[in-house]
């Protein structure tokens, strides 16, 4: 069965807290999204009461709702002062936050959370929720890198690889008119793994860069004919990094938004994250909107 990407216009936003500041400013960048949206925000946190249930007593788990329905309430007052004519709904889950945040979404949503919570080592880039989340998700995921908060750069970001990528840059299209910015479409290509690793083999490069331009052309002059109000930059690029060179674009965007990989990813990543998504993920300078690719045929639009 096709699935399509729904438009940002049309999706619900969904975010996760847990009481950590990553989550507060997630919160406060979904809120700032859902206002751009014309959408609610809904609220969740997933207390995993109910997976534990059989290790902890009564009171634990009666003390852990009531700390997770505190920070329900804090976030829900603290979103509302800064976006008053927002409409906020809650919700506690004894679920894990991973399962609650996608039965939350349902089919359309898109889930925000922060780049990592309380849980786990200060010095991780990113949490196991955000990773769970994003490794196996259906449903658009925005991890937040940062204390969040717009830091309006006027640009945002999509990572193109070839023209199977077009949903990813309507959408990116979409997302750039909400915030009022420009459009930069960036395709990354590693000329080692293109041309080989002999010298030798050195002497194509030119030939296969003009093939990687072309794949740009291809995306861009799509997205420029269907959003002609919209600044649309399009840049090709040799790296011997494909995660480097899009983490140091990411300094200089608002959002980054980027597709998952197209076949069953490595061994503990999940089947949504190569290694090149995964890295950005840790480590980008913005918050970063992962696609996840539709199961079954290719879709044919957004």
């Amino acid at each position: 069965m096709e699935r399509t990407i729904r438009t940002p216009e049309s999706s619900s936003v969904i975010v996760g807290v847990d009481g950590s500041a990553p989550a507060r400013g997630a919160a406060l960048w979904a809120a700032a999204e859902a206002v751009r949206r014309g959408r609610p925000l809904h609220v969740v946190h997933g207390a995993d009461t109910e997976g534990r249930a059989l290790y902890l007593s009564p009171l634990t788990i009666e003390n852990v709702g009531a700390a997770g329905r505190q920070v329900l309430d804090d976030t829900a007052k603290a979103v509302t002062a800064e976006y008053p004519g927002l409409v906020v709904t809650t919700e506690f889950s004894r679920t894990d936050a991973v399962t609650a945040l996608r039965r939350a979404a349902g089919p359309h949503g898109t889930i925000v959370v922060g780049n990592r919570g309380r849980g786990g080592f200060g010095s991780l880039m990113l949490g196991s929720v955000g990773l769970g989340t994003a490794a196996t998700a259906v449903n658009p995921v925005v991890v937040v890198r940062g204390p969040g908060g717009e830091r309006a750069r006027g640009t945002v970001l999509v990572a193109v690889r070839d023209e199977d990528d077009l949903a990813c840059a309507r959408y990116a299209a979409r997302e750039a008119g909400l915030h009022g910015a420009a459009l930069r479409v960036l395709h990354v290509w590693n000329v080692l793994r293109s041309a080989g690793s002999m010298v030798s083999m050195l002497d194509g490069v030119d030939e296969i860069a003009g093939e990687h331009a072309e794949t740009l052309r291809a995306v861009t002059d799509t997205v420029r004919e269907e959003f002609p109000d919209l600044a649309v930059e399009a840049r090709a690029e040799a790296g011997g990094s494909v995660a480097g060179v899009l983490v140091g674009a990411s300094g200089h965007a608002d959002l980054l938004v980027m597709g998952g990989r197209r076949a069953p990813g490595p061994l503990g990543l999940g089947p949504n994250l190569g290694r090149a998504t995964h890295s950005v993920l840790h480590h980008a300078l913005c918050p970063v909107l992962f696609l996840p690719r539709p199961a079954g045929p290719r879709p044919g639009g957004p």
